[in-house]
């Protein structure tokens, strides 16, 4: 899939969910002999992501681990939902539905990993990035071309906006 194509990609989407280690970064952490854990995240991403919560479209953020890094940079970018240690990812997705009153044919998952799977197929919509390992890529409707942490999620987000908005 080519960036911002919107090819494939459902026009009623309102609700966006990202995995965050692999899909908004490049699946790696630094940790300083401190035990002081950092990560990097894109700048564009996150535009991406603010342009998506303007156009009215929700994100929630599900997270098997816990970061204060990941905190810090989803409440800088706006994303009220932030949902981290996260042992039922499914349970967690399914309860900020319910809260908006989505129903799932309207929500897309971004996942990258095994423990993604169960989510990528309750989702309506299932997206890999680039780097996901086979068997996510396998239970997906598409996959980005760029990897995560390195404009996966700018991708999408241009995608979904595309399709939803007509722009962009």
């Amino acid at each position: 899939m080519s960036s911002a194509s919107g090819r494939g990609y459902p026009s009623n989407l309102k609700l966006v969910g990202f995995d965050v280690d692999g899909v908004f970064t490049d699946g790696r952490f630094y940790l300083s002999d401190d035990g002081v854990e950092s990560k990097a995240f894109s700048t564009q991403d996150g535009y991406g992501i603010r342009r998506l919560l303007d156009a009215g479209i929700e994100i929630v953020v599900i997270s098997g681990r816990q970061s204060v890094a990941v905190e810090h940079r989803m409440d800088e970018l706006g994303i009220k939902y932030i949902i981290q240690d996260c042992k039922d990812k499914v349970a967690a997705f399914d309860g900020v539905l319910t809260e908006l009153g989505i129903d799932r044919a309207a929500a897309a998952y971004v996942g990258d990993d095994v423990p993604d799977i169960e989510l990528l197929q309750y989702a309506g919509y299932a997206i890999a990035v680039a780097n996901a390992v086979g068997e996510v890529k396998s239970v997906c409707d598409t996959t980005t071309s760029a990897a995560g942490g390195a404009g996966a999620v700018r991708e999408i987000c241009d995608s979904i906006l595309l399709v939803n908005t007509g722009r962009d």
